[in-house]
């Protein structure tokens, strides 16, 4: 197993919708363990393929970061099958690091997907795991979390990011 670099925003590859899992082969399930094993490092609560360069359709979840319960989910083709309630609620990403935002999103969702193994999931997300899965399942469509925020927020979001970038730059 092996740690993978992690797609910083506005690398290309984040908005890209990725394509169905067909064959979980070997090469999938090393992507998968080194999903695992990246997410982990990085204490993030999930991580999806497209932000580790894989143009598949996968994702990876593990709140145990920030709650005591919960297993590791691996999830093949997700898709958001019904969608109740909305919420305000902070949220961050890997691939935006240092940047918190509220953020309004279903508050309890109901997904299909496969598991590693090949078996028909179906799961019911409420709280933390709710966004989370949304989180993750917008990656694999192409959508950041900052897509989710309103075309004046999202400007300010991004004249800030490219000053804290050219300021990294000035700095090496």
């Amino acid at each position: 197993m092996g740690l993978l670099e992690i797609n910083k925003f506005p690398d290309k590859i984040l908005k890209q919708k990725t394509l169905p899992v067909k064959n979980l082969d070997s090469l999938t399930q090393h992507l998968i363990d080194n999903m695992i094993e990246t997410m982990h490092f990085a204490r993030g609560l999930g991580l999806a393929a497209n932000q580790v360069g894989a143009t598949k359709r996968l994702c990876v979840i593990d709140l145990s970061v920030k709650e005591d319960k919960g297993p590791l989910i691996v999830l093949v083709n997700p898709v958001i099958v019904e969608k109740e309630g909305m919420i305000d609620a902070e949220e961050g990403c890997l691939s935006i690091p240092g940047y918190m935002t509220s953020i309004k999103r279903p508050e309890k969702v109901f997904i299909k997907g496969i598991s590693r193994e090949g078996k028909d999931i179906e799961l019911e997300g409420t709280g933390l795991l709710a966004r989370v899965l949304q989180h993750e399942i917008d990656h694999l469509d192409g959508l950041l979390f900052i897509d989710r925020m309103s075309p004046i927020r999202r400007e300010f979001f991004k004249r800030r990011y490219r000053k804290l970038l050219k300021e990294a730059k000035e700095e090496k």
